[in-house]
């Protein structure tokens, strides 16, 4: 084959490759979406509102949820020095199934002067699906830990999904009939642990009355008179 021919070949080989990767690639709509925060503080109820961006990456057979806030949602009466403030939140899942996911973030990096909005970290945290279709994700309760104080701030304006994704659910992931939609079940390591732990348990009772069954007949022998 001569150079131009394999040149073309393979030019349309990574062709190729690349629409296959754009036709593997889930479908994503993404939405900046205005979050109003009513949040029960240590000083009272404040409230504010900030936009919120949430991403998703593939990771295995889950998403890696990034949730950014563009906005400070809160504020602190006196100086946070740094990595005094600890942020957590939940996204909620909804459309082919209902769950909770929890994401967390980094300690504030710099010290936050006091009466000063709050920028919250970007929180992340991982999703597997157990069905598979499109899901949405929504901003939920935000909770800021600081100073041995903690803030919970409440979305109070229903605010619509942030992130809408269609997701394949990973193999053998399907929730059992009865269970609790965003729950695992119980099996695995879990009933595992349990079954190990009871099954310990009775080996050390049985290994218990053997040795005391032993100790009760060595004094026994030892009474006898030969």
């Amino acid at each position: 084959m001569s150079d131009r021919k394999r040149s073309t070949a393979l030019a349309l080989a990574s062709a190729l490759a690349g629409s296959a990767v754009l036709l593997a690639a889930p479908a994503a709509h993404a939405d900046v979406v205005d979050v109003e925060y009513k949040c029960q503080t240590p000083i009272g109820d404040k409230s504010a509102v900030s936009p919120i961006d949430i991403k998703a990456v593939k990771e295995g057979d889950g998403y890696k949820l990034t949730m950014s806030f563009q906005k400070g949602v809160s504020s602190s009466p006196i100086e946070l020095g740094k990595g005094a403030m600890s942020p957590s939140a939940v996204i909620t899942a909804g459309g082919a199934e209902q769950a909770s996911i929890p994401v967390t973030g980094a300690p504030n990096a710099e010290a936050v002067p006091a009466n000063t909005p709050i920028k919250i970290s970007d929180l992340s945290g991982t999703y597997t699906p157990k069905k598979s279709g499109k899901v949405t994700f929504t901003a939920g309760v935000l909770t800021i830990k600081a100073m041995g104080t903690t803030t919970t701030c409440t979305p109070g304006n229903s605010p619509k999904p942030s992130l809408e994704l269609d997701v394949t659910a990973a193999a053998g992931g399907g929730a059992p009939d009865g269970a609790p939609e965003g729950t695992l079940p119980q099996t695995g390591p879990a009933d595992s642990a349990l079954a190990f732990g009871t099954l310990g348990a009775t080996v050390a009772l049985s290994g218990a009355a053997g040795l005391l069954w032993l100790t009760r007949r060595g004094r026994r022998a030892q009474r006898t008179p030969s």
